[in-house]
């Protein structure tokens, strides 16, 4: 009797296995996250090509410094026009609530230069974005970001303090 009991809680046991689902892995470490580090310049870019794919607002608005100036050239008007933090995540919110998919490509940084105490980085980069509001409606932006990021100690994260939008959208 006890060869069947251990063959039935056996055969009870494999066939509860599923071989499709595999466990949890938690060898993986933080920096195989799709996150960057936003304590690097390189971080914050990453960052915020998450932000645009995800349409996520939470990274993007941990990006905005809380004094932010965001400043871009309006051509029609033939002027720059400039705005804060609050106004830039409303629209950013709404950019994101109103595309179907967002590609944000960075390209070359052109020019870099950080203070002496490297709380303060000006930071010039190339980018392509892809806005497809649906599968008729796809504009394309080509230009440069001109960012200022700034930090209060050099083990704090970067946060974007004044971003001059120089594209064509």
């Amino acid at each position: 009797m006890r060869p069947f009991i251990t063959i039935m809680a056996l055969m009870v046991f494999l066939t509860s296995c599923n071989p499709f689902a595999p466990g949890v892995d938690f060898s993986a470490d933080e920096l195989d996250s799709i996150l960057g580090d936003p304590k690097t310049v390189d971080g914050v870019f990453q960052n915020l090509k998450y932000a645009y794919t995800f349409r996520d607002t939470s990274i993007y608005g941990q990006l905005m410094n809380s004094d932010l100036t965001f400043i871009y050239r309006d051509y029609d008007r033939g002027v720059d026009v400039s705005w804060g933090r609050d106004e830039e995540m409303r629209a950013t919110n709404g950019l994101f609530l109103n595309v179907q998919r967002l590609d944000l490509v960075w390209n070359n940084i052109i020019a870099i230069s950080t203070d002496s105490g490297n709380t303060l980085i000006n930071v010039s980069r190339n980018f392509n974005l892809t806005v497809t509001f649906n599968p008729s409606s796809i504009e394309r932006a080509d230009g440069y970001a001109n960012l200022v990021l700034s930090r209060k100690a050099a083990d704090q994260p970067w946060q974007i303090i004044r971003w001059r939008d120089e594209s064509n959208f």
